[in-house]
């Protein structure tokens, strides 16, 4: 559910109330969100939680613009 993702959020990304609704509304609304930047090492356990969880997580290479 709606509240699913967004408890999830709170929960594994750390993210407050407010952010994690307005991030399950853009992935809700466009499909897809970036919800956390950093590093590969950091992000690969919390994309499994998310997937754990049953939502759908992938990791995405930053583009660098020069």
């Amino acid at each position: 559910t709606f509240e699913w993702v967004i408890e999830c959020f709170m929960e594994i990304l750390q993210h407050s109330n407010e952010q994690a609704e307005q991030l399950a509304w853009i992935v809700h609304t466009k499909g897809k969100a970036s919800v956390k930047v950093g590093p590969f090492e950091i992000l690969k356990p919390l994309k499994d939680a998310l997937v754990d969880r049953g939502l759908n997580a992938i990791i995405e290479h930053e583009k660098v613009s020069r």
